[in-house]
């Protein structure tokens, strides 16, 4: 069972990336707060990793914090959350925040990450109300209000429909967020977080 990863950044996207270790790429797959804290390609990483062995698949799930891998192995026990579902809910809340929705029950919280739905959202706080607890004693992990890093891809516009749209909303819709936040200027020599949030914004409006 792999634990954890050390290596050089081969490549990375808004969902993953590809570390090299020992002549061996290895793809990790990340929620969006890793992607935002991850250095330059080709500089060295440790990620805490969660191996998922399915049927059909083995694959990695990688964290820049232990406290979000135990976010995610919590959220893996809850009926209906798979990995791609709890790497959702990682891109759109912190540990601490998911925790402080379970505790005050606020369901609309969590039922607002895309993906999510009001009956797994309440299965979450069911579930977890006792659980979660735990995860109070860990430092906070910085989510989308991390500093993003820059993925070097075609620009922060296209990367924010990009993250969107690995957050489960239709590429149509994450780029009519986006243009949005663009049109009134806010996107102007915004950061990538700054863009992803107001564009987060305009669509959490709409629903």
């Amino acid at each position: 069972m792999i634990a954890s990863l050390r290596g050089k950044l081969q490549s990375r996207d808004s969902s993953r990336l590809i570390v090299e270790s020992a002549g061996v790429g290895y793809e990790v797959f990340i929620p969006l707060s890793t992607f935002y804290q991850l250095p330059p390609i080709g500089a060295d990483v440790f990620l805490e990793i969660r191996q998922v062995v399915r049927e059909d698949a083995l694959n990695l799930y990688g964290f820049l914090s232990v406290g979000e891998k135990r976010t995610f192995d919590l959220l893996l026990q809850v009926q209906h959350v798979g990995p791609k579902l709890a790497l959702a809910i990682l891109s759109t809340l912190t540990p601490a925040e998911l925790v402080a929705a379970i505790g005050r029950e606020d369901v609309d919280k969590i039922d607002a990450v895309p993906g999510v739905g009001p009956k797994v959202a309440e299965r979450i706080v069911r579930e977890l109300r006792d659980k979660a607890a735990d995860l109070k004693t860990l430092a906070p992990s910085p989510g989308i209000e991390a500093a993003a890093a820059s993925s070097g891809g075609g620009g922060p516009l296209d990367d924010a429909v990009s993250a969107l749209v690995n957050l489960g909303y239709k590429p149509a819709e994450a780029k009519r967020a986006v243009d949005s936040v663009a049109a009134n200027g806010s996107a102007e020599g915004a950061e990538l977080e700054t863009i992803i949030r107001k564009s987060l914004a305009v669509l959490l409006s709409e629903r």
